[in-house]
């Protein structure tokens, strides 16, 4: 019996609803990778993380794309952005070892500014006066939550930022990748080579898993790669301009997590920049959007 086709509301409510969900599981990700850092290295726990995930983003690939998703035109292509992939993932682990998940998650919202201003820069695409100012807005709030030459200003809060940077520098790649590739080719090969780029390094930083952390280790890779995935289907089903402002939504769970594990609330100053840096973002996207139209 033929199946009936899911309307366009219905499909950008399930696109919602999956953004959603898919934002809170890579929160819980990184809440739970924040607390294996007290032990752990970043690099081992980014490691342990894509090789678990990987059976999983072979399955993904293979049921939505079939054998042509675990096909690869330009190998290099995506060994190079498992790289970037590495390089974000570590740095933003080691931050949270050291600052709280709200403040971390927070700095970590400007790589749309990035993204915009090296879309720019590097690949000569017309960015009006509108985003630009959004952009400069938004670096201005990252002074307003990092407060440098204050008391308050820690140098690991940089790190967030230089985190978003290559993150930004990552979606940008994936123009590299042959236009044959699906989406989900993109995230088999990032989960892959990730895992084995990483395999060289983490020998020299190697701590036994005690028992009682292996479900940690597990549940980093399994909400990890439902995040992704999820986040992934909302964008194939709604409107960009509808589901992409939702990712913001990652600093309320982060600021729920936060307190109910580390009791740690972020002070009115890093709101105040987190605002400034999402009202950046939220404007960007929407002039995007009317650009295309």
């Amino acid at each position: 019996m033929l199946q009936a086709p899911v309307k366009p509301r219905t499909q950008t409510r399930i696109g919602i609803i999956m953004m959603c969900v898919g934002v809170a599981s890579l929160c819980v990700n990184d809440a739970l990778a924040k607390a294996l850092t007290d032990i752990y290295s970043p690099v081992q726990i980014q490691f342990l993380r894509n090789l678990i995930a990987l059976p999983f983003a072979i399955l993904i690939a293979w049921k939505m794309g079939g054998m042509a998703a675990l096909r690869s035109h330009r190998p290099v292509a995506h060994l190079l952005r498992g790289g970037l992939w590495i390089a974000a993932t570590i740095m933003f682990f080691t931050s949270l070892k050291h600052l709280g998940l709200a403040e971390a998650t927070a700095l970590i919202f400007v790589a749309p500014l990035f993204i915009t201003a090296l879309s720019a820069l590097i690949f000569r695409e017309p960015v009006g006066w509108r985003r630009w100012l959004a952009v400069i807005i938004g670096f201005a709030g990252v002074l307003i939550a990092v407060r440098p030459g204050t008391s308050a200003f820690q140098t690991i809060s940089l790190l967030p930022v230089a985190t978003a940077f290559v993150y930004a520098v990552l979606m940008l790649s994936a123009r590299w990748v042959d236009s044959r590739e699906s989406v989900w080719t993109l995230l088999l090969y990032m989960t892959a080579t990730g895992a084995a780029l990483s395999l060289f390094i983490v020998p020299f930083v190697w701590i036994p898993i005690q028992p009682e952390h292996l479900w940690l280790f597990a549940a980093v890779a399994v909400f990890g790669t439902a995040g992704m995935t999820l986040m992934t289907q909302a964008f194939r089903l709604a409107p960009a301009v509808v589901v992409a402002p939702l990712d913001y939504t990652a600093i309320l769970w982060a600021t729920l997590l936060g307190w109910i594990f580390w009791t740690d609330i972020p002070d009115a100053l890093t709101f105040a920049g987190a605002a400034v840096i999402i009202a950046s973002g939220v404007f960007i996207i929407w002039r995007e959007h009317r650009a295309e139209l």
